[in-house]
Parts: C-alpha cells; structure tokens; sequence
C-alpha cells in the first residue's frame, strides 16, 4: 500500500463523508487527518488479512472492497479442506469505516478485505484513536455512539442470517 501526501483541504473533504465522523468540525476533522494515515490501495491488494491481529481501523473515504472468510468444506470422502468465500462487496458510499474491532480488542481479524477497485483510505490505530477519544471526550462518544450503533446492526443481521442458515439447514436434513 502507498502512502500519499497529505493535502489537509481533500482530507478533511474525504473524512467529512466518514458517517462515524459526521459531527465533528473541520478542527477536529483536522486533529484526526495528522493522528492518521492516509492510502492508496490498488485494486487485488489485501487491505486486512483473517487472522492476523490487528490494531488499526479504516476510514473508507472512495473505492470498493470485497469481504471473505475463510470456510471448513468437506472434500471427497476422505477429509476436510479450507476455501475462501466471498461474503460481501463494500462501497464507500454505503460503508464508512471497517476494522473497527481492532479497536477494542486484542483479537485476530474476523475476515480478510480485499480491494476489488482502487481504495482511498485512512488508517487509524487504536493508540490514536484512543488518544482522540481522551482529548476531545465529547466528540470521542459521540463517535463511539455511532461505531457501537454499527457494530449491534451487523451483529443483529448476522443473527438473522444465522437463523436463515440454520432453518435451511434444518429444512434440508428433514428430507
């Protein structure tokens, strides 16, 4: 991934389309831009990789990224074998950040993200991020409000995908 030149007036212009950041002002939107790093991500480049810890989340300001997982399938009658599989496509316009549990947690990442066009992003780490959080409490809630709002609605439809799956399942082994 290349690292650009910072250009404070587009920045701030890319980060004002971030939904987390909506309610800061240009100063803050600023103080954000220096504590950030901003990158080209080529199309085909891996962004982030499954299972690689991660201390980094990503303001997606322009382009189109592919999300997939890692999946156990049975192979012939001997064993097990793992593939990819593309879960979903991501485009800036609907989807402002990801990474987001390297946030809060230790863990390695739950999927791999890919660049299927050329990506704008900017990289932030937890260290900063929480930094920002300290210095500016009250736009640091307001954002954590916002990432936590998020998070419950992937996880609820991911709750809702499971019971799909399971019910499916469940219809298929009946017959």
């Amino acid at each position: 991934m290349a690292k650009k030149k910072k250009d404070k007036k587009i920045g701030v212009e890319g980060l004002k389309k971030v939904a987390i950041l909506s309610d800061l002002t240009e100063k803050e939107l600023e103080y954000i831009l220096e504590i950030s790093k901003e990158i080209d991500v080529p199309a085909g480049n891996v962004i982030m990789a499954e299972g690689e810890v991660g201390s980094t989340m990503y303001f997606f300001v322009d382009g189109e990224v592919k999300v997939s997982k890692n999946l156990t399938l049975k192979i012939g009658k001997k064993g097990f074998g793992t593939a990819e599989k593309s879960m979903v496509k991501l485009r800036s316009e609907h989807v402002s950040f990801f990474g987001d549990m390297a946030m809060f947690q230790d863990e390695p990442r739950s999927a791999t993200i890919t660049a299927s066009a050329d990506c704008t992003l900017y990289e932030i780490t937890r260290d900063s991020f929480t930094e920002f959080c300290n210095n500016n409490p009250a736009q640091g809630v307001k954002v954590l409000q916002r990432i936590a709002s998020t998070m419950s609605g992937r996880v609820r439809k991911g709750n809702e995908d499971i019971l799909k799956l399971t019910t499916a399942l469940s219809l298929a082994l009946s017959k």
